[in-house]
């Protein structure tokens, strides 16, 4: 299996180790990542809010690039994955939209014909790579921690950009992934609500509260960790904890754990080689209960 590997900017800046963890278990797994080193920023949504049209044509350019390599896109951010999904359908749908973003793409020799196939590694890792071969290679099940999924959310939302109707468990993969992996689920009801990182530069306090909302509900509920595919969530989830455990006036201590992280340590990839020591709030309890090597 080979994939046109789309980073995205945040697992090559704030978020390193999620950059590591997904090579290290794709090396594993026999999947082969071909980097797109002139691939730019999706846009993240915002600039889309601005300039659709110079969104688009961003992603168009990666798509493009996909094409010429021959090769489906592997993300591994879910607001890369929503914002690509989205630029996606418009184009495809619309062709004169296309032909007009095409022109741009000329004056770089590129055209973009519409085949690019942009997939979260999550998604990957059930419909492409299997759930049974996925098991084959766990070590450690994790037995014994109960977990929380957090979607956040551009991988649920909208479904038709995210093709839903064609893929319907993509719904529930990330439940039914931390459950393979033998971990204990704790559902609720914010897994796919917004983490609040969207507003944080326009509104700290509120997008502060609603890090504090997510985290307390999944401690009250009796989970020792959240489970995000999104590293912009985990930025907020993690990074802004300590103050919105201040805000909230009370203790939380939840460890916010990347999708790759979780499928390495059922691998028994240690945890230094994972990252898990570069969160803001301590993965230790976790590494710990799950005997996790240290590394």
């Amino acid at each position: 299996m080979k994939y046109a590997f789309f980073p995205g900017c945040v697992s090559r800046g704030g978020c390193p180790e999620l950059y590591t963890a997904t090579k290290l278990i794709c090396q594993r797994l026999d999947i082969e990542l071909q980097e797109m080193p002139r691939a730019s920023c999706t846009g993240a949504g915002v600039l889309q809010e601005k300039n659709q049209f110079l969104g688009d044509t961003l992603n168009a350019r990666t798509f493009a690039l996909a094409e010429e390599l021959g090769l489906p896109i592997l993300t591994i951010c879910s607001t890369c994955q929503g914002v690509m999904g989205q630029a996606n359908r418009r184009m495809k749908t619309d062709p004169e939209y296309l032909a007009r973003i095409n022109t741009c793409l000329a004056e770089e020799g590129l055209e973009y014909k519409g085949t690019a196939q942009p997939k979260h590694l999550l998604w990957i890792l059930i419909e492409d790579y299997g759930l049974d071969k996925l098991l084959e290679q766990v070590t450690k099940p994790l037995h014994g921690a109960r977990l929380a999924p957090f979607y956040g959310c551009y991988l649920v939302r909208p479904p038709d950009a995210l093709d839903m109707e064609e893929n319907p468990s993509r719904q529930d993969s990330l439940e039914r992934l931390i459950e393979a992996l033998g971990a204990t689920l704790v559902d609720f009801a914010g897994k796919s609500r917004c983490c609040g990182f969207p507003i944080l530069t326009v509104n700290e306090k509120n997008s502060v509260a609603m890090v504090a909302k997510h985290t307390s509900e999944v401690k009250d509920l009796g989970a020792d960790a959240m489970v995000t595919p999104c590293p912009l969530c985990h930025l907020n989830l993690d990074g802004y904890q300590p103050k919105a455990a201040k805000q909230a006036r009370r203790p939380i201590d939840m460890p916010i754990i990347h999708l790759p992280q979780l499928v390495g340590m059922a691998m028994g990839i240690s945890a230094r080689d994972l990252g898990l020591q570069r969160h803001i709030i301590s993965t230790k309890p976790l590494i710990t209960k799950l005997g996790v090597a240290a590394g």
